[in-house]
């Protein structure tokens, strides 16, 4: 069975092709992650795939048992109902043979005809199986289930559904969406206004789905948990990958190898058929050469392979600060309710700092604290000496939206030319008559690589980034994590990205609902820490370790060393390199090509046995390093 059969689908907008001939089957169980730069039309085939936009040719064809599920990104501005009511009118089909089968069982009571009796409980019965088959007896439970995963509060349930954000009406409307239950879902960045929990839960969700689906995102994590096939669009096509994200762009960066070598050698070879040509077309190698030109004139030229050219972020080093950055005591804010409180850090010259807690915590309000924009109720922050702060919003206000782009990226505290800010520019990404344009008229991606290029040309020693990635696509952030971990200056960030977290922080601020704890390390470190936790909480009280040697370690005998000395940055580096070897591993496992190759597969395997055993010392040797390395 063919859950979804596209072939050939065309979309131009005026004079500019969009989807040049989309070809692709959906089948059951397949989990597709469809990838590519912004602007090269995945919403757009995704509109075409829900039926809420017409191709200019090509078509469509869904399984005639098919119900499909599309993701829209609108708002609810009409009606009164509440957030409760909202989600579970999704399960209207169920809720409606509730009502049948309660109704029948009422009628069969008052019956006092055998005959019609029979066909009453006959009629129960296949309610009642049909009620079962479909799970129908704890729908409330399972609307808070999804509501609860998507991160509303139970406080929250009543809200009127036109108070609520932008943010929590799209989290409404893909929490109606897994209600549903469809039989495919299409799912345009379903995790954009979740937190690191909520996108955690929903990866989870999705991965135990049995429905076929087609997920656009560009949560390298997400797509990795998720998806078992990869869509790559560009230039109007589309090229299939069998297995997740990595295992796509390690088949990809192959595939180019491949493709340029092939490329390359070809053209060296047409260059010395050309160079034979010229130099003898009127001596005596004049017949060798005119059969040269005829077998030249027969060549098939290879295309050069499609490359999706990536933007060359970097922001310049500027001049030394002093060995503390930022200094906290004792910081606490409350707006509606408390935020943090008795927070106290000291963030130092180089390292790299992300922010990380749930939707609503206080994230970007601790920043704007360091930057000074907001006052703490109690504390204060300390700015160390030599600091020149660049700062990023996710509002993207720090753009003029009526200036021309070339002006917008003006820097304040240093003069750069139009030929160099230009040239900016085009290094990060926008190129052409992009930088005549008003800040207003590019899209999302385009502003957030305009406000990047000049946080760059302010060549400030401290970046403070709020955001950084919403609306860059997979290329762009890649670059952008390259840029930050080549800076020699401090980073100070707030993502939801956790492989953006991994792949740039040093330390990681995390504030839950009653502390701020600081992790020497990244999201990876922190998630292992985690898990730890949830271990030792699960075990019985008579094995779990004595409380908190952390928290008073002058107060209780320090434990002996099991490993030798090494220092905790050492090992975090070890782990890091153990954990992206394992990671490609598993990516070579989940492709179809290993498995042709039974010594392989079993290699692959115990590679991969070899890598866990060595991670699980590796993350005893950290925790006994973390502990008495003082």
């Amino acid at each position: 069975m063919i859950v979804a059969s596209v072939r050939g689908i065309r979309k131009h907008y005026g004079e500019d092709p969009v989807l040049s001939g989309v070809t692709f089957d959906l089948r059951p169980g397949d989990r597709i992650g469809l990838v590519g730069p912004n602007g090269t039309g995945k919403t757009t085939l995704l509109r075409i795939l829900a039926g809420d936009e017409e191709a200019d040719a090509g078509s469509c064809d869904w399984h005639e048992s098919v119900r499909v599920g599309y993701m829209q990104q609108h708002s609810i501005t009409e009606g009164d109902t509440s957030l409760w009511e909202e989600a579970r009118a999704a399960l209207q089909p169920l809720l409606t043979l509730q009502r049948d089968a309660e109704e029948t069982a009422k009628q069969l009571a008052a019956c006092d005809d055998p005959a019609e009796g029979r066909r009453l409980a006959a009629r129960y019965d296949h309610l009642q199986q049909e009620l079962h088959r479909q799970d129908a007896y704890n729908l409330d439970h399972k609307v808070e289930r999804v509501l609860n995963g998507l991160g509303f509060a139970k406080s929250a349930f009543a809200s009127a559904v036109t108070s609520l954000s932008g943010g929590e009406q799209n989290r409404l409307m893909l929490a109606k969406l897994l209600l549903a239950e469809p039989d495919a879902m299409l799912l345009d960045e379903p995790s954009n206004h979740l937190d690191i929990e909520g996108t955690e839960w929903l990866e989870e969700f999705l991965a135990g789905s049995t429905a076929a689906m087609i997920v656009v995102s560009h949560d390298r994590y997400f797509l990795d948990k998720v998806t078992n096939h990869t869509l790559e669009l560009f230039h109007g096509t589309v090229d299939r990958y069998t297995g997740n994200f990595s295992a796509y762009w390690r088949q990809k960066a192959e595939r180019l190898l491949v493709e340029r070598r092939t490329y390359e050698k070809q053209q060296t070879e047409i260059e010395k058929m050309k160079e034979f040509i010229r130099r003898n077309s009127y001596g005596q190698k004049h017949a060798q050469a005119e059969d040269r030109r005829k077998k030249l004139e027969r060549i098939e030229e290879v295309a050069p392979p499609r490359e999706i050219a990536a933007p060359v972020m970097g922001f310049p080093d500027g001049e030394r600060t002093g060995d503390i950055v930022f200094r906290a005591e004792g910081l606490a804010k409350s707006f509606d309710r408390p935020l943090f409180s008795n927070v106290t850090f000291d963030i130092q010259r180089a390292q790299r700092w992300a922010i990380l807690g749930p939707n609503g915590c206080g994230k970007s309000t601790l920043l704007r604290c360091l930057l000074g924009e907001i006052q703490p109720d109690a504390g204060r922050v300390v700015v160390g000496q030599g600091v020149e702060l660049g700062y990023f919003d996710q509002k993207l206000e720090t753009l003029g939206g009526d200036q021309m782009v070339v002006d917008a990226v003006r820097p304040k505290r240093r003069e750069l030319d139009l030929p160099n800010r230009r040239h900016l520019l085009a290094r990060f990404g926008l190129t052409g008559d992009t930088h005549l344009q008003t800040v207003d008229s590019l899209s999302g991606g385009e502003q957030c690589r305009a406000a990047l290029a000049r946080l760059a040309a302010e060549h400030a020693n401290v970046l403070v980034l709020d955001e950084p990635t919403n609306h860059l696509d997979l290329w762009a952030r890649d670059s952008l994590e390259r840029s930050l971990r080549t800076f020699s200056g401090t980073v100070v960030f707030v993502s939801h990205d956790r492989y953006f977290v991994d792949q740039v922080a040093d330390r990681v601020l995390v504030i839950e609902p009653d502390r701020v704890r600081v992790i020497d390390g990244n999201f990876s470190t922190y998630q292992h820490l985690m898990q730890r936790a949830t271990v030792d909480a699960t075990e019985p009280a008579a094995e779990r370790a004595k409380p908190a040697t952390a928290e008073t370690p002058r107060q209780t005998p320090r434990r002996k060393r099991r490993f030798p000395f090494r220092k905790v940055g050492e090992i975090e580096a070890e782990i890091f390199e153990r954990e992206s070897a394992l990671e490609a591993l598993h990516a070579a496992l989940a492709d179809s090509a290993t498995h042709r190759d039974a010594d392989r597969v079993r290699q692959v395997k115990s590679d991969i046995a070899d890598h866990q055993e060595k991670l699980a010392v590796l993350y005893e040797h950290w925790e006994e390093a973390a502990e008495l390395n003082w």
